[in-house]
């Protein structure tokens, strides 16, 4: 724990999906919300499909999840949202000519319900 899911536009050819993962399991870490650094899921999906609005201009995204158990304030998903938009917000040179929302959504994930095992160690 935690998962975080990246999805992004293939119009974002500057965006580096290996280094964007890195720095953000970074920030998690720092954010000491998290046990161990090996706890921290990451993974990135690049989006050929996609569709933003109904406007003909060439638009693009880049959306951030990221699930956590349940049980953290407000406050503190505020700030692991906050810290992961700021290194969304410096992943690249941002096309120019291109609309590009970055967002991040922080999920609860029920504590109670949740199982995890580790193998193969």
């Amino acid at each position: 724990m935690p998962h975080l899911h990246l999805e992004y536009t293939a119009n974002l050819p500057d965006l580096n999906a290996d280094v964007a993962l890195m720095r953000m399991n970074n920030v998690l870490v720092g954010s000491g919300q998290f046990g161990a650094e090996f706890d921290i899921k990451s993974r990135a999906v690049k989006l050929q499909t996609f569709k933003v609005g109904t406007a003909l201009a060439e638009r693009a995204f880049v959306h951030v999840k990221l699930a956590v158990l349940s049980g953290r304030s407000a406050e503190i998903k505020k700030q692991l949202s906050d810290s992961l938009l700021a290194v969304v917000n410096d992943l690249c040179e941002w096309p120019t000519g291109v609309e590009v929302q970055l967002c991040v959504e922080i999920l609860d994930i029920d504590r109670e319900s949740y199982a995890k095992t580790t193998v193969g160690v």
